[in-house]
């Protein structure tokens, strides 16, 4: 998250309105805090801090790490209860762009850098994920949504795809 996001974020905590994230992200956000909240005191410090926030995505700079703490943490601001983190990763997660995820996902998804991704593709992901699908099934995806024809769903059919929720 760059500073602009960051900032934006800080002021949307500032303004004391909750922001409404699902409940799975919610317990993805617990989970990733109780992980790192090695003593299980409740609190984190800036190393747990920085960790946690990057395996829920977000790979901070360390003055951005510092500043959540001084702005959010407890007392002294060199940790952070789960209330302040919870409420800190909802505005993150709230403020991202859902493009920018799907640019990110096509990227793992396209693992050879075609820039289109492929009944190749879509079956390395099949069955990295236990799925067995038939080749004509994985074929008819592709059909299905390749707008240009060219064989594959490039990143701007992909954003599309998953933008309209399909």
């Amino acid at each position: 998250m760059n500073s602009h996001m960051y900032q934006s974020t800080q002021r949307t905590l500032m303004s004391r309105q909750p922001v409404k994230i699902s409940e799975d992200k919610l317990e993805e956000i617990r989970e990733a805090f109780s992980l790192f909240d090695t003593n299980k005191d409740g609190q984190i410090d800036y190393f747990e801090l920085k960790v946690a926030m990057r395996a829920l995505g977000f790979d901070q700079k360390k003055d951005d790490v510092l500043r959540v703490l001084q702005q959010q943490g407890s007392g002294d601001g060199s940790k952070i209860s789960i209330d302040a983190f919870t409420k800190v990763m909802s505005e993150m997660i709230a403020a991202r762009d859902p493009a920018d995820e799907y640019k990110k996902a096509f990227k793992l998804i396209d693992e050879n850098n075609t820039g289109i991704i492929t009944v190749a593709s879509l079956r390395r992901i099949a069955r990295e994920l236990g799925e067995n699908i038939a080749e004509d099934e994985l074929q008819a995806m592709i059909d299905e949504f390749d707008l240009d024809n060219d064989g594959g769903i490039n990143e701007a059919e992909f954003i599309k795809i998953m933008m309209s929720g399909h």
